[in-house]
């Protein structure tokens, strides 16, 4: 019991530090200890006095270490208020995942802009630190330094950060070109239904990789005789699994053509990267990448990852449930074309600036004004497709704009085998909204919103939906352990705060 509570300890301590942007050697610098007494503080590996806890407080200038702090996070929401002002979409938390596993290519130092400080982003930096990749957040926090080692020590990976997060099958092919044979543990994340792994072993068994599943761990063999001798066909035109494939594709010594690829906004991020490092990519935006590999990368880079525009969505849907006027920054507009062609039929009164680049040189971006709008349900369902298409993650929020307008409207989740199930959690606050079946539902408006507490639903976008259902709804509402939309989006919360809304951070005692 005494080894659980230190490692909780631990856990809180590291939180805190990432989020103040330190380093463990900083931490250690303002306690006047060692790096490695922090280190092992933080994987609750050291007994740890009450007055060292107050110390670390201090220093981080964090309650957060406060033993009756160590329960999950809850949101308590005051509703029925109005956004106004303006505010910045962040950086793309899928690219910024994507590219972090992409520094595994490169020998050299890799410096990324306006890094998402998210828990998908420091799972993902747990298991690099663990493995021996160095990081650093660096200018007062907002960008990150990645300096991977000679070589990685696999056996030492943080099995727990790894599982916490899906993103960690991306390790697959940057590392099936280092070693031999590796494992990793299954990927977790969002509870999304069954996800199959099986596209990405069929992308990278051209590269030789062979995957043997055993006891919640992926043991992987890399054949060296076996590379790409055709066109590479993705069974399907995921975006991890394009990205799997082109970090495998990254450094073989030939040419190799990617079929049925995603060309979504994080795919194309990671292209541009890739660009950097040195590894020519034809055709990004479409279906067909051509990628002229590199077999040793070591270049010193520097990469600003383009705005995120599933939170760009979730900012529109918050301003059209509570009837806000409010301004939208930094909007990657070609990712959003469809949902806002979608919006114009339903009746939403919006402007648009000219377009301008993002810090990437290649991202549109514009500023989007929305205002207060009489909606009338769409005539066609709302569906996802691959892109150029509705963005599979921007379909929950259509449930919540659905159930502001006139009408009724059916949307069809086709992708994910339990997400429409969690939309009906909007009828807690006043919504309708049928289920038809794990995949449709039928939202009928205009809605009535009224607050409630209730648990966080396990995925991030139905939670993050409820969220503004919440904002929507006169009267307080709780919104229980918000891991998951915390795994998603940087400080949702106090952003959502400075617009206007009133939202409150707090934890069991």
């Amino acid at each position: 019991m005494a080894d659980d509570y230190l490692v909780r300890i631990g856990r809180l301590i590291r939180d805190a530090r990432q989020h103040r942007g330190w380093t463990q050697t900083q931490l250690a610098e303002a306690l006047g200890t060692s790096q490695s007494a922090v280190n092992r503080i933080e994987r609750g590996n050291q007994n740890i006095s009450l007055e060292m806890i107050a110390r670390i407080g201090e220093a981080l200038d964090s309650e957060i270490i406060s033993l009756g702090y160590a329960g999950p996070m809850h949101l308590r929401v005051v509703g029925g208020r109005r956004l106004s002002g303006s505010i910045d979409v962040k950086t793309s938390k899928n690219a910024c995942v994507a590219l972090l596993c992409a520094t595994l290519l490169n020998a050299g130092k890799t410096t990324l802009r306006r890094v998402a400080r998210i828990e998908e982003v420091y799972r993902i930096l747990e298991v690099l630190g663990s493995i021996g990749v160095r990081t650093r957040w660096i200018n007062n926090g907002s960008d990150l330094e990645i300096v991977p080692p000679a070589e990685l020590n696999l056996e030492a990976m943080d099995t727990e950060a790894a599982r916490r997060t899906r993103s960690v099958i991306m390790f697959l092919g940057p590392l099936l070109h280092r070693m031999d044979h590796f494992k990793l543990p299954y990927a977790g994340g969002c509870d999304l239904g069954t996800r199959t792994v099986t596209p990405h072993m069929t992308a990278l068994r051209h590269f030789g990789l062979e995957i043997t599943a055993t006891d919640g761990t992926y043991l992987a063999e890399v054949d060296r005789s076996v590379e790409p001798k055709r066109a590479i066909v993705l069974t399907e035109r995921g975006d991890t699994v394009t990205e799997n494939a082109l970090l495998a594709a990254a450094r073989h010594d030939g040419i190799t053509v990617i079929r049925n690829a995603s060309s979504n906004y994080m795919v194309q991020d990671l292209c541009f990267f890739l660009e950097e490092l040195g590894v020519k990519v034809e055709g990004v935006g479409t279906t067909t990448l051509t990628v002229h590999g590199v077999t040793h990368i070591d270049r010193d880079v520097d990469y600003a990852p383009s705005e995120d525009p599933v939170e760009a969505m979730s900012l529109l849907a918050a301003a059209v449930v509570t009837e806000s006027e409010l301004t939208i920054r930094r909007v990657p507009v070609e990712f959003l074309e469809i949902e806002l062609a979608v919006l114009e039929e339903m009746g939403l009164d919006h402007e648009r600036s000219t377009e301008y680049a993002a810090d990437n040189g290649r991202t549109r971006l514009i500023d989007l004004t929305v205002r207060p709008s009489k909606l009338q349900a769409p005539i066609d369902k709302i569906h996802p497709m691959p892109f150029p298409g509705l963005n599979i993650d921007n379909v929950p929020f259509f449930a919540a704009i659905a159930a502001s307008a006139q009408g009724q409207t059916l949307i069809h989740d086709w992708v994910y085998d339990n997400r429409a199930i969690y939309l009906t959690d909007l009828n807690r606050l006043g919504a309708q909204v049928k289920l038809l079946d794990p995949h449709r539902v039928l939202v009928d408006g205009p809605t009535r919103w009224r607050s409630s507490e209730m648990m966080c639903p396990p995925a991030l976008r139905p939670a993050v939906v409820v969220l503004l259902a919440m904002m929507a709804a006169e009267g307080t509402s709780v919104l229980r352990n918000v891991y998951v939309i915390n795994r998603g989006y940087e400080d949702l919360a106090e952003r959502l705060n400075s617009i206007g809304a009133q939202i409150e951070i707090f934890r069991d005692i």
